[in-house]
């Protein structure tokens, strides 16, 4: 990396498993100060205890970001006491492939993968922007390439809670402008983490690792880019949608 985060404030979310743990270590790697945010404790005190070795302020929360009153009680704190925030990595997710027909009693699934890839995102960067306008800071969002894509059967869920929150921050984006707050969203493709290693067809395809991952968006912090996609989804993206 070019530098640029030694003593710098970033929350992270989903940060105990896969991208946000990988993107944890490697911002703690470059001197930043770092709050965790995750449901798994043991893993999270663990980093936090890496990150101290490493000369680091690193603190935790562990707390599911679906419930939200914890989530609520989390802004509220946040808010007061972290002496800054220089980036918020939105990277906390819900994958959930079923059909719509086999969901007619599972509303719960739509309003908990809401709640978590769309709610949350929106509650941590309202609650934030203060500290974000103060120090110029950045907001990045792992969204997904295959929002880039027509819909596909299964992925009703996931696909309209990643594409809200896409919508919301690319408004955010000319909003936030005036308060000197940069948002970046980054259309990673498949990443091979525990939750993809869940569904058993992503086990053995292609995949980029989650330590790439992580530096795909520590550099789009740092990039005057708006968003981050494959060279590959640049060009047949659009062309899916004309042959749709």
């Amino acid at each position: 990396m070019n530098g640029g985060f030694r003593n710098k404030w970033a929350v992270i979310t989903g940060a105990s498993h896969g991208i946000g743990a990988a993107l944890a270590r490697k911002m703690m790697d470059e001197g930043a100060n770092v709050c965790l945010i995750a449901r798994s404790e043991a893993e999270l005190a663990a980093i936090c205890a890496e990150g101290r070795r490493k000369g680091v302020e690193a603190i935790y929360r562990a707390i599911d970001l679906r419930n939200r009153e914890a989530l609520e009680e989390l802004c509220a704190e946040l808010c007061n006491t972290l002496p800054a925030v220089d980036f918020l990595f939105c990277n906390a997710g819900k994958s959930i492939c079923r059909k719509i027909i086999d969901a007619r009693d599972r509303l719960h699934d739509y309003d908990r993968t809401m709640d978590l890839n769309y709610r949350s995102v929106v509650a941590l960067s309202m609650a934030l922007l203060p500290q974000l306008t103060k120090s110029r800071g950045s907001i990045v969002y792992s969204s997904s390439v295959s929002t880039l894509y027509p819909a596909v059967p299964g992925w009703s869920a996931y696909h309209a809670s990643k594409a809200a929150a896409n919508m919301w921050l690319e408004t955010a984006r000319t909003e936030f402008l005036v308060y000197g707050v940069k948002v970046k969203i980054a259309y990673l493709p498949l990443v091979h983490t525990p939750m993809s290693e869940v569904n058993r067809f992503y086990r053995n395809m292609p995949a980029m690792s989650a330590d790439k991952a992580a530096l795909v968006l520590m550099r789009l912090s740092k990039s005057l880019r708006f968003s981050y996609m494959p060279w590959w989804a640049r060009l047949t993206a659009p062309i899916s949608h004309m042959i749709h």
